[in-house]
């Protein structure tokens, strides 16, 4: 189930209903890196079915392996059509039902391959960010950060680059901060780091936070930092480590 929501301002738990600009992307109900992997052993046929129920298209697709399209909303595809590929687009309300042979061991990446839905909590910006030395705006509105010119030259200050979508009177536009241009050249002022949104860095593990669930043993540490957004695990497993996290499910279950 793929489905997309509202949470625009740092911290916000409560979706807006009334928004139609989408920053969290969920499959089954939740997020990367807490979307469970889907578990196989070589030589398995596998078929998942994608239910787009939001308001934006995915384009979902599989690293490592070939899958056929072999159903939609309407049912099954009679198979002289069936479509081989690695990316099925979605669109909104359709269904699509793909197959494949899992024939390659490995963890191999399920996600939307829209780079925006492969992460989450895209906000405007409320911490210093650099560029050249001078701040760079944020708190614009949707049209200026999708580079619609609305009034000025195209060359001027409020035309320039800009961060994230409209949080009214909370960002306006970012005062001149340095720190990262300084700390790129080796300069950076004693206490930089401590300047909230400094530097801008995207890798997050969290793996102690869904290192309970079985079907996750055995990745890489960190691994989690790799997934945000509508993105998730094949995981295709020899037959020993298969067993191993079929018998910590059973165990999870009887505690």
């Amino acid at each position: 189930m793929l489905q997309e929501f509202a949470l625009l301002s740092p911290n916000n738990t409560v979706p807006n209903t009334l928004s139609m600009e989408f920053n969290w992307l969920t499959m089954n109900g939740k997020a990367g890196p807490d979307i469970t992997p889907v578990l196989c052993k070589p030589g398995e046929r596998v078929r998942l079915r994608f239910v787009n129920m939001g308001m934006d298209h995915h384009p979902m697709h599989m690293h490592g392996h070939q899958w056929v399209t072999t159903g939609t909303e309407g049912g099954r595809i009679p198979e002289a059509s069936w479509q081989p590929g690695n990316t099925q687009l979605v669109g909104v309300a359709q269904v699509r039902t793909v197959e494949f042979v899992a024939k390659y061991v490995g963890d191999w990446m399920l996600h939307c391959h829209l780079p925006h839905h492969m992460m989450n909590q895209m906000v405007s910006m409320v911490g210093p960010m650099t560029h050249g030395g001078g701040g760079m705006q944020a708190g614009l509105g949707m049209q200026e950060g999708m580079g619609i010119i609305r009034g000025g030259g195209a060359m001027g200050e409020a035309n320039g680059p800009a961060l994230g979508r409209g949080l009214g009177m909370a960002a306006d536009h970012e005062r001149a901060s340095s720190a990262f241009v300084h700390q790129q050249h080796g300069d950076a002022a004693e206490g930089a780091e401590r300047v909230p949104g400094f530097p801008q860095d995207m890798w997050m593990p969290m793996d102690h936070l869904v290192d309970h669930k079985p079907e996750n043993y055995g990745l890489r540490k960190e691994w989690t930092a790799s997934m945000m957004g509508m993105m998730t695990l094949i995981r295709v497993l020899e037959p020993e480590m298969f067993d191993k996290i079929a018998e910590l499910k059973r165990q999870q279950v009887r505690a």
